[in-house]
């Protein structure tokens, strides 16, 4: 079967120092999948690279089996690649449920004709129930709480309708039961999507990934399901701690 997304030698430098460094790397439709590594390891380079925010120095990226190596990152959300940043990009000026419209007029205008308001709104109140914000629809995005925010950009993403949804640091400065809402969510998403995640926070991973990618100094170290990773003494040695 074609994986839903491949790489093939991916490479990408800055300056002398290899940040992603000939990575080969598959994932199969309907997983989970987490991509740790100690700080620097090249795995914000990866995703960058894969949702065409920066250009790779060679190798190759297939997404649905078309090669999408050098179409920017625009396209690539028409494609179904949707991700949330490691820091919150909400318009901070305009209400929770504005920011969800405009995803959903983006995935509408590429699908179909213009949309109604009335499907715009619709669309957009369907994403924010799913994340638990539909009450906060009409505040203005820059109030919410730091946690609100990073699932009003959830909800933004979700609203795509995405073959492939990316989290970068999802759960950075969360609290404990923002976390535990979070990762029933996932859960959810994850019957319906694909999901590609960068975390350190392992109990995280280890409840949501169904496989785990380990980088290191820009290469993958090791790839395998979270009992195989734990077990792994070069893992243990990189990452875990020993």
């Amino acid at each position: 079967m074609t994986p839903l997304l491949a790489t093939a030698g991916l490479s990408r430098a800055f300056g002398g120092l290899k940040a992603v460094d000939n990575v080969d790397f598959t994932l199969p439709a309907g997983e989970s999948h987490a991509i740790i590594g100690p700080n620097g390891a090249g795995k914000t380079t990866f995703v960058n690279l894969v949702c065409g925010r920066i250009r790779p120095d060679s190798g190759s990226i297939r997404f649905a089996g078309r090669d999408v190596t050098h179409l920017p990152a625009h396209r690539r959300v028409r494609a179904g690649i949707a991700y949330t940043f490691q820091i919150t990009s909400v318009f901070s000026g305009l209400s929770v449920l504005d920011n969800v419209v405009l995803a959903v007029q983006r995935h509408l205008l590429d699908h179909s004709a213009r949309p109604s308001v009335r499907a715009l709104r619709q669309g957009a109140m369907a994403a924010l129930e799913r994340v638990g914000l539909s009450a906060d629809a009409e505040r203005r995005a820059g109030a919410l709480a730091y946690g609100h925010q990073r699932l009003l950009e959830l909800a933004m993403a979700l609203a795509l309708e995405p073959w492939l949804l990316i989290l970068d640091e999802p759960t950075q400065g969360l609290s404990d039961a923002e976390i535990e809402g979070f990762v029933a969510l996932v859960r959810e998403v994850g019957r319906e999507s694909t999901v590609l995640l960068i975390e350190h926070n392992m109990d995280v991973v280890m409840a949501l990934a169904a496989r785990i990618t380990v980088m290191d100094r820009g290469r993958i170290l090791s790839q395998g399901t979270p009992v195989e990773i734990r077990a792994d003494k070069s893992v243990q040695e990189a990452y875990l701690g020993g």
